[in-house]
């Protein structure tokens, strides 16, 4: 018996010890809170999407290098989604930029208006936030609409093309930046690409009712891939213990749909398997990856 994927901060925290208890492989899950990486009191749980501290982190290091005098404005959910992301952005960063003010949402918002419009008001030049779809979209909309031009960062896992920034409006969401470790599926800059190709003939083949651009369904591809891998690497020593070791001792893999430059790599003391994003920028119509991957320890 194993759990697989299971989505979301909630559900796996409503599972994990219960799991743990019973020695139940909760493996590759998506959810990015750094609590899921805890091999000490938790050895059974194994995420597998990029925690939402590194991906703070890795857009303060881009800041650091691109806009080091930025003057900071953060939005961000008012959860582990929101504030892990936060507590990375805020220890990269340290004392050597400047975060002005610091908004936080709540999940059962209607709108997150009021919030951009503080922000706007504070001065900040630079928007960095870590939403929902929703209000990701909504805040996308609304910095444009009140003619205001700021560096603004989104989340990576907020940046499909078709279901976030398309409902926000393309010319909106023109020079928006975030952090990617996937290929986008409806994004044009990766239309011919084989991958992707492979991808939707799968989904078309074997899930012809989901949406290819979903992101939860492009994670669970990934992780199907990642479940084949370790699954290979077991041989026949198909035993629980022997699927946590092997899934605990990645080292520089390499799954379908992974951009270019990122791969995983797990340790039994460290289960985190993404210390490598890319940054990408988006003109109007896809997004284009700028610089170098970004690492942090």
């Amino acid at each position: 018996m194993r759990r697989v994927g299971t989505i979301g901060t909630v559900p796996n925290v409503a599972i994990q010890k219960f799991l743990n208890s019973k020695q139940v492989p909760q493996l590759f899950i998506t959810a990015g809170g750094r609590r899921f990486n805890d091999p000490k009191n938790f050895p059974w749980t194994v995420p597998l999407y990029p925690d939402f501290e590194t991906e703070g982190r890795v857009v303060a290091k881009y800041l650091l290098k691109n806009k080091p005098d930025a003057k900071i404005g953060v939005l961000y959910q008012n959860d582990d989604y929101g504030k892990d992301y936060l507590r990375g952005l805020r220890a990269e960063l340290g004392e050597k930029a400047q975060i002005v003010l610091e908004v936080s949402y709540e999940l059962a918002d209607p709108t997150i208006d009021s919030q951009i419009v503080q922000l706007k008001s504070a001065g900040i030049d630079t928007l960095v936030e870590q939403s929902s779809s929703k209000a990701a979209a909504q805040s996308i909309r609304k910095v444009h609409e009140l003619n205001w031009s700021p560096l603004h960062i989104i989340g990576g896992s907020t940046a499909s093309v078709e279901t976030i920034l398309k409902p926000a409006g393309l010319d909106a969401s023109k020079g928006l930046v975030t952090t990617q470790f996937l290929k986008q599926p409806g994004d044009p800059a990766w239309a011919h690409d084989d991958e992707v190709k492979a991808y939707k003939a799968f989904l078309k083949k074997y899930a012809p009712s989901t949406n290819p651009d979903d992101y939860s369904v492009l994670v669970a591809y990934m992780n199907v891939h990642a479940v084949e891998l370790v699954l290979k690497k077991c041989g026949d020593q198909l035993t629980r213990e022997n699927l946590i070791h092997q899934a605990t001792s990645l080292n520089g893999e390499r799954l379908p749909m992974m951009l270019p430059g990122i791969s995983i790599s797990t340790k039994p003391d460290d289960y985190a398997a993404f210390k490598t994003l890319r940054i990408a920028v988006f003109d109007g119509a896809s997004w284009n990856l700028s610089g170098d991957p970004i690492s942090v320890k």
